[in-house]
């Protein structure tokens, strides 16, 4: 998630100005503005699908939209194109270094006994839990700044593509209606991600679970609760326990790569594939779903076999590189 720096000329006339407009900026700063949301154009088409969705009344809606104040830094965010796309060669170093695997080391032995037990429930490994914590939020470590009720407002009628945010909008009201939370004080990312892992509230609302029975389920201060949430959406997403998650293969020949890196979900077995000229190094059923990925590594280009659980990472986040990460760091929690 991104972080935004203030620039300050060094100049003495850059020092000057600064110091000038610092009272000004920490006035603004405690000042809230409403964007005026429950006078918008389309609020009545919102507040209606939230009554008729959610029960939630009209008048309550409007009061709450009434709060949200419009964030530029969150279209900022949304829009902004990546300057370069990294390769898996640049990607791991983010993810597979030596603070992450110690903090998901560490995890791992503080939560012990709730990683085992929900892992025995859900068939979950521990330390694919534990590595998606820890690729997410460093362990529960940045969790995001913004108030949800300002991304997901500003996202919802100001963003030109705004249908996936509309929805997570009125999951957001939903979510705070049904858990008795304050609307204005839920924190997450720009985008209205929340919590230990990052959930989503329409994700929120479908696989969040009370890890601990005290009738809440608190992702951002309860760890507990986000383990078996976490656990529960992998569950839900067809997890098959017991099962591996991917192996490098090598590849031989051109028919290959008509099928590499295509969809994320797998279409062919690992004895089609084999029949392309890919080579599995770990034995493999032949009528196992699987996939071919080709990443650039730091010796050249890998080539990986996907089995159905590497999927399932992957309905987290669809980005191959992003599940590969997971898989990885989880690896690195056993050696």
């Amino acid at each position: 998630m991104p972080s935004l720096f203030n620039v300050y000329d060094k100049t003495r006339v850059g020092h000057a100005v600064a110091r000038c407009l610092l009272p000004v900026m920490l006035l603004l700063s405690t000042q809230t503005v409403s964007a005026g949301y429950e006078q918008h154009s389309r609020f009545n088409e919102f507040a209606n699908e939230l009554l008729t969705e959610h029960q939630i009344p009209i008048e309550k809606t409007r009061s709450w939209l009434s709060l949200a104040e419009k964030q530029q830094s969150v279209l900022d965010a949304i829009s902004r194109p990546a300057e370069r796309t990294l390769e898996w060669d640049e990607y791991q170093d983010i993810f597979l270094n030596a603070k992450r695997i110690i903090g998901g080391k560490a995890f791992l032995n503080k939560y012990a006994e709730t990683l085992a037990k929900v892992e025995q429930e859900t068939g979950v490994p521990k330390e694919i839990i534990t590595a998606i914590i820890g690729v997410e939020t460093y362990y529960g470590r940045i969790q995001g700044n913004y108030r949800v009720l300002d991304s997901l407002a500003t996202l919802a009628f100001d963003y030109p593509k705004r249908p996936l945010f509309w929805r997570e909008l009125k999951s957001f009201f939903a979510m705070t209606e049904l858990e008795s939370m304050d609307v204005a004080s839920v924190k997450g990312s720009y985008a209205g991600a929340m919590g230990y892992g990052q959930f989503i509230p329409s994700s929120y609302l479908a696989y969040a679970v009370d890890g601990d029975g005290d009738q809440r389920r608190d992702l951002w201060q309860n760890p507990v609760d986000a383990i078996a949430s976490v656990a529960n959406y992998f569950k839900r997403h067809g997890w098959r326990a017991g099962e591996p998650v991917t192996q490098p293969v090598n590849v031989e020949g051109e028919q290959y790569q008509s099928v590499v890196n295509g969809q994320r979900k797998p279409k062919l077995t690992a004895g089609d594939l084999v029949k392309l000229g890919v080579k599995p190094s770990q034995p493999i059923k032949d009528d196992n779903p699987a996939t071919l990925m080709e990443l650039k590594g730091k010796s050249g280009l890998e080539h990986w076999l996907g089995e159905y659980n590497f999927y399932v990472i992957t309905r987290y986040n669809h980005s191959r590189m992003y599940a590969m990460a997971v898989y990885q760091l989880s690896q690195k929690f056993v050696q």
